[in-house]
């Protein structure tokens, strides 16, 4: 199947420019020259597929480490199994921002096996992942507070549905949660409670703690359209920080690694 016409995105507003995410790429990544990209929200220009036609509207995530089937061209040829409608109410612009980084916060989300009534932190709130996974606990019933990286993004948390959010870690109180998520490679274990769920996105090794696990995000057309679902619905909000033309792809990565937005860089095509 072939996608065009539309809108890829510049990953989230948590990166560590010469991090791990890097040295990630040099051990995993395929060969270069490769096309980047895991979000893309386009027009089906081709299909073979049962369930789409030419002049769909679409969504999809691309392991693009993994496959090397990256997503930021004009035209990009991916299996049907990868794909989901795009929302009916957000332009594809909006909705590039919704792929990666909401198929990675339902995944996360589900391994901590919220409860109703439950409380969770989130370290990372006003980033990609950790935004959607605020919204995301909330709707299953838990009470949710965030750790942000400097303040102004405490009120962007806040704005998400944070209860209580802090850009300082040692104000955060010992043992009260049931639940942690990690998104930015911070070691919040003392914030647990005993028999409590760690789960962490983070390339950072996991802390000793018992629970402790990664999620590391799977391609899943079905999470995406539950993303999707929840995104007609009004119950999930999107965060565009910036739209940069195909042209000024350089700008965009500059604009990235400087950190600091308060949503993702789309890329149009």
């Amino acid at each position: 199947m072939r996608s065009g016409r539309g809108a890829r995105t510049d990953g989230g507003e948590q990166r560590q420019p010469g991090g791990l995410e890097d040295a990630a790429w040099e051990e995993t990544g395929p060969a270069l020259p490769a096309t980047l990209g895991w979000d893309l929200a386009g027009i089906v220009v081709a299909s073979r597929a049962t369930g789409f036609a030419p002049g769909d509207r679409v969504l999809a995530m691309s392991a693009q480490i993994a496959t090397g089937l990256g997503t930021w061209a004009e035209l990009v040829a991916l299996p049907e199994r990868l794909l989901a409608p795009a929302p009916a109410t957000l332009s594809l612009a909006e909705a590039a921002a919704l792929p990666l980084a909401g198929t990675a916060a339902v995944q996360a989300v589900a391994a901590l096996r919220p409860r109703p009534g439950g409380r969770l932190l989130v370290a990372g709130a006003a980033g990609a992942v950790g935004g959607l996974a605020v919204q995301l606990a909330r709707l299953a019933g838990m009470t949710v507070d965030g750790l942000v990286s400097r303040p102004g993004h405490v009120a962007v948390a806040r704005e998400l549905g944070g209860a209580t959010v802090t850009h300082d870690p040692a104000s955060l109180p010992r043992g009260a949660y049931d639940a942690v998520l990690d998104t930015a490679g911070v070691d919040l274990s003392a914030s647990l409670t005993e028999g409590g769920r760690y789960v962490s996105v983070a390339d950072t090794p996991l802390p000793d703690v018992p629970n402790a696990a990664k999620s590391y995000v799977q391609e899943s057309s079905t999470d995406l359209a539950r993303v999707v679902e929840l995104a007609d619905a009004g119950a999930l909000r999107v965060r565009i920080a910036e739209h940069h033309p195909v042209g000024r792809v350089r700008t965009a990565h500059e604009r990235f690694e400087a950190g600091g937005l308060p949503g993702k860089v789309v890329l149009l095509f």
